[in-house]
């Protein structure tokens, strides 16, 4: 960047004060001015923003140090740098300037060629920490990425299996996100639902039904009812699913982003009630992961055509599901899906509408 693009604020209610700092660094820098800490803070978030805040402590109606804690404060401006330039040279007052968040402390009277020398030193600093914010940025979307292509690869395996299982998988991500959302407004799940939470949770869930790859076509593509010992082999799939998928989660280690993805994989046919397989998990014992999965899931089977079956209205689906309240499905989610019925069915048609159009890809949700 050009030096003289480079913006300073310059903040002191003495205007010989900010003519000497001005003739100091406006050879070098585009100098602005501010006599009074509620100008400087206008300044400080107009367009562009300076790249560094000049500030004397000893101001009338607002001082140097609030004018530095509201800077803090703000996300706007809590980067900027901020360098107090004071005639208090107490080592308590220059402590608590540095406590405040100010980045250096220059005591009056000042050397003009030691404040440019300083003031150098700050945005150049600055830069190299934006740069390396920047970087880090960039990775972390790469791998975010890598993360989506991983899992939008292996869901569409489980989908050239099954026909059926493409708008099914598309679908259940969607009622998964819109359970946990709601669900995160409750103190009770706050914690265990935050944004990046609820993120891995909706990438994951076309995930559930992936260890179907491991079921014999006769069985899996079977038109009509299962018996009792392909159901059975069906059970499997849950099994097969975690155990592929905890493999690779091993390898990236205990905070890999699969780890949302074995849970549901291996715990949506689980029931509240302990009813369900493949371990017979009940209650709170069973991830809340699998526990919003087994609603999204059931929900949408019931709704969807298959060969063996015809698809129910919203409404007849919707009260079964209710019916399973405290059975197969934890109650709290429950209640939540009674709340969100309507949009439940918005969604089953929206994404038939997105899948209909070869130009959109599912797996952005929009």
């Amino acid at each position: 960047m050009d030096k003289k693009h480079r913006k300073i604020l310059v903040v002191d209610d003495d205007s010989e004060n900010i003519q000497i700092l001005l003739e100091a660094l406006g050879d070098e820098f585009a100098v602005i001015a501010a006599r009074s800490g509620e100008k400087a803070l206008a300044l400080a978030i107009a367009a562009p923003p300076p790249d560094i805040i000049l500030l004397d402590v000893m101001m009338p109606n607002m001082d140097g140090y609030e004018v530095c804690r509201r800077l803090k404060a703000n996300p706007l401006t809590w980067g900027i740098p901020v360098l107090f330039v004071t005639s208090l040279n107490d080592i308590e007052d220059e402590k608590h300037g540095l406590e405040m968040g100010a980045a250096d402390y220059i005591i009056k009277p000042f050397r003009p060629e030691l404040v440019k020398a300083r003031v150098r030193n700050q945005i150049d600093l600055k830069q190299y920490r934006d740069h390396l914010e920047q970087l880090v940025g960039e990775r972390t979307r790469e791998l975010s990425l890598t993360q989506d292509a991983t899992i939008f690869t292996v869901a569409n395996l489980a989908e050239t299996r099954d026909p059926d299982t493409g708008a099914h998988i598309w679908r259940t991500q969607q009622y998964v996100r819109t359970l946990a959302l709601h669900l995160a407004a409750s103190p009770r799940y706050a914690a265990a639902l935050t944004p990046p939470d609820i993120d891995l949770l909706y990438k994951s869930a076309p995930l559930h039904d992936i260890g179907k790859i491991g079921i014999a076509d006769h069985i899996l593509l079977k038109p009509g009812k299962l018996t009792p010992e392909e159901f059975e082999e069906m059970k499997k799939h849950s099994i097969i699913g975690w155990r592929a998928l905890n493999r690779t989660a091993q390898l990236l280690g205990s905070n890999s982003f699969l780890r949302y993805a074995c849970e549901i994989a291996l715990t949506h046919h689980e029931k509240w009630d302990g009813s369900g397989y493949p371990q017979g998990l009940s209650g709170e014992a069973i991830p809340l992961s699998g526990r919003l999965m087994a609603v999204a899931d059931v929900y949408d089977a019931l709704i969807s055509h298959r060969p063996y079956k015809k698809p129910l209205p919203h409404a007849e689906a919707a009260a079964l599901i209710i019916e399973g309240r405290g059975h197969h499905f934890d109650p709290a989610i429950i209640d939540v899906f009674i709340v969100l019925e309507a949009e439940f069915q918005q969604i089953s048609e929206r994404v038939i509408d997105v899948l209909a159009d070869t130009t959109l890809t599912p797996w952005t949700g929009e």
